[in-house]
């Protein structure tokens, strides 16, 4: 089943994207950091004063699991729920199709932060695989915070936000998964100078000055 989502995957993606990229190539920003870094948060403080669109992969898998005609729902939830990382066909698929739709809508919306996303090797492979020349990646803002301030940052996010993942045991998978498998691609755009690391500790207000002092250099 993943396998041919891949295939027409492939197939699809030259069609719009290609079109759009006559006027101008989708423009994106990977935002990267562990559960409860305050990813979401800066992300819509970037909305509002900058004009990006925000893409959750986490947002996008969670609608797309509670969407009832989902041919991927109950295998999203599973995976969400063992805190483990969703198949790279199903995430790039949702990410896509949301990259298209704004630009269809609105050519001058190709500025995107994707937040989540990169989150193992193989997610990137995919990206490179599928996207490759037909998006490019300006640089990544990685949200550096320790862990126990995430976990806390969470627990306290779960009593209002009913996510199902907002627990102990599941974030200390998504910790660990983090660490095992998304702190090496942030090595790795390091190595390429591509990543601004930003202290994510701190207030909400002090940890977006720096995020508009990188934003307004990078242009």
């Amino acid at each position: 089943m993943i396998g041919r989502l891949f295939g027409n995957l492939s197939q699809k993606v030259p069609s719009l994207l290609y079109r759009v990229s006559l006027v101008m190539k989708p423009q994106v920003v990977f935002v990267l950091g562990g559960p409860g870094a305050g990813k979401g948060t800066q992300c819509s403080k970037i909305v509002e004063s900058y004009g990006y669109t925000h893409l959750s992969a986490g947002d996008l898998l969670r609608e797309e699991r509670a969407r009832e005609e989902s041919e991927f729902g109950q295998l999203i939830a599973n995976y969400i729920k063992e805190g483990k990382i969703v198949p790279v066909e199903i995430t790039i698929n949702l990410l896509r199709k949301a990259m298209e739709a704004t630009m269809k809508e609105n050519e001058n919306k190709f500025r995107f932060l994707i937040d989540g996303f990169p989150r193992n090797e193989d997610n990137l492979q995919g990206w490179n695989s599928v996207m490759d020349g037909k998006a490019d990646v300006k640089f990544v803002l990685f949200f550096d915070c320790s862990n126990e301030v995430c976990i806390n940052r969470c627990l306290e996010r779960g009593k209002s936000s009913g996510r199902t993942d907002d627990n102990r045991e599941s974030l200390e998978k998504r910790i660990q998964t983090y660490l095992q498998s998304t702190r090496p691609i942030i090595d790795l755009y390091e190595k390429q100078g591509k990543v601004h690391t930003i202290d994510a500790s701190r207030s909400v207000d002090e940890v977006f000055a720096d995020v508009k002092a990188i934003l307004d250099k990078e242009g």
